[in-house]
């Protein structure tokens, strides 16, 4: 059977064609790849684990400051906003980065700046949309998880955020530059801001609507450095401004780019829902002080499976350059290494946890909430699932396989869900950590399957 490209085999160029000397030279850069991107995986780590900490810092004095019952009151607000977001935004990095890379290969500086222009409009819309959506939802779901008429309003303050998160195509630019610093510690500047506007609140007796506005205005701050550091980076490429290009017939001039941007989006909501929604299903079932329990556990868990998305920022525009280019020995090497390294990190966090876990919620947070200890454990199972997924999905959507990515991830939401209104009824907040390992074990099964059964394919056509 033939595998073209767009069903995930070997692109037209056969790697076995080339000569024994090109080869061993293909081999030496992709080990001087690897050794590149370990070192900004390492930047990457440092910075968020800095920016994991100021964090911490700052739900400490926010959990402190309001208590477990208003605390809870504040995560399902937070929550809310979220969900309302990842339905409706556009992450277009990832069908830019498909696209800019293929048309890196052809050197035609405007077209590269009417893609950039395209995803910029993705992002605006989508995010307006989701911002009406969230004062919405504010109203109409607000008292069904326990929160009072006055805390639901606090939603649409939450939703001037949502609008002003704009940085789907900055994050690209810089993705493309190789700016792995400075993605690494951006969001330190208004980390380092929340967490001391935070300890005033607190020392001021702020109540609920003081860090809700704290919240809302720190993102702000944060989309706003990070576009004028991605705007910047395109300039740096030298790509044309976009205001200096025609933005007219943007979905004529790139047939595909829409198709694959749906399919990438739906697939990263469907991901991401089970990150967000959860926290309001707690709430549903368990009410505002389970949420905040839970909350905190998937927060500290969630530092360690950024490092996943951390590791597709890295990987995935490389895996999509080197199946432009039908290299399949340094493609399989990097998401082989990758693996190895995110199973490495995997392990050392639930152990580390396991021992500390306890004292450090006790000493952070207060004694009330040690008893999210159980949570955590639970979630970082999870996790070390999802890590172990990252590089396959990564690879797939190099490989140009957005459907199916969307497929496997629409399935293992369904699992979650299932698991989830099964699971907490009967086992409170813990139930719906049960939910994200069986997310977790269906997606990491089937994307490995097929990201190797169809490289296996791709060089056995490579030889022919």
């Amino acid at each position: 059977m033939s595998i073209t490209a767009s069903e995930g085999g070997v692109p037209a160029k056969r790697p076995g064609s080339v000569s024994n000397e090109a080869s061993a030279a293909r081999g030496e850069g992709g080990k001087k790849l690897l050794r590149q991107r370990f070192e900004s995986l390492l930047h990457l780590l440092g910075g968020n684990v800095g920016v994991a900490i100021i964090m911490f810092g700052s739900i400490s004095l926010a959990a402190r400051a309001l208590g477990p019952k208003d605390f809870g009151a504040f995560v399902l607000i937070l929550a809310i906003g979220r969900v309302s977001e990842r339905l409706l935004r556009f992450e277009s990095w990832q069908p830019l980065v498909r696209f800019v890379a293929a048309e890196e290969i052809t050197g035609d500086g405007s077209k590269i700046a009417r893609l950039y222009a395209y995803g910029l409009l993705l992002d605006i819309g989508a995010a307006a949309a989701a911002a009406l959506v969230a004062i919405a939802a504010g109203f109409l779901i607000g008292p069904l998880i326990g929160l009072e008429s006055d805390q639901s309003g606090l939603v649409a303050i939450y939703a001037v955020a949502i609008a002003c998160n704009i940085r789907g195509m900055s994050s690209a630019a810089l993705r493309m530059a190789g700016k792995f610093k400075t993605l690494a510690y951006i969001q330190a500047i208004s980390g380092l801001a929340r967490l001391g506007i935070a300890f005033v609140l607190l020392v001021n007796g702020f109540g609920l609507l003081g860090f809700v506005v704290l919240w809302a205005a720190m993102q702000i701050f944060d989309a706003a450095i990070f576009n004028v550091m991605g705007w910047r980076s395109l300039k740096e490429q030298s790509v044309p401004s976009l205001f200096s290009v025609s933005w007219r017939g943007l979905p004529e001039s790139f047939p595909g780019f829409l198709k694959f941007a749906f399919s990438t989006n739906l697939s990263s909501t469907l991901r991401t829902l089970t990150h967000e929604a959860d926290t309001l299903l707690v709430g549903f079932f368990v009410g505002p002080a389970g949420a905040g329990l839970y909350f905190l556990a998937r927060r500290i868990a969630k530092v360690a499976q950024q490092v996943g998305d951390l590791v597709q920022m890295i990987a995935y525009p490389d895996l999509a350059r080197l199946w432009a280019r039908a290299d399949l020995r340094d493609f399989s090497r990097i998401v082989k290494w990758v693996q190895v390294l995110l199973g490495g990190f995997a392990v050392a966090a639930i152990v580390g946890i396991w021992l500390l876990g306890k004292p450090i919620l006790g000493f952070a947070f207060g004694p009330e909430f040690v008893a999210a200890f159980p949570l955590l454990i639970a979630q970082l199972v999870a996790v070390m699932l999802i890590l172990h997924a990252a590089p396959s999905r990564s690879a797939l959507l190099a490989m140009d396989r957005p459907t199916f990515v969307l497929a496997v991830a629409a399935l293992s939401t369904a699992i979650f869900f299932i698991t989830a209104f099964v699971m907490i009824p009967h086992f409170g907040a813990i139930g719906a950590n049960f939910a994200h390992i069986a997310f977790g074990l269906v997606t990491a099964g089937l994307l490995d399957a097929t990201l190797w059964r169809d490289l296996k394919l791709a060089g056995k056509e490579a030889e022919r």
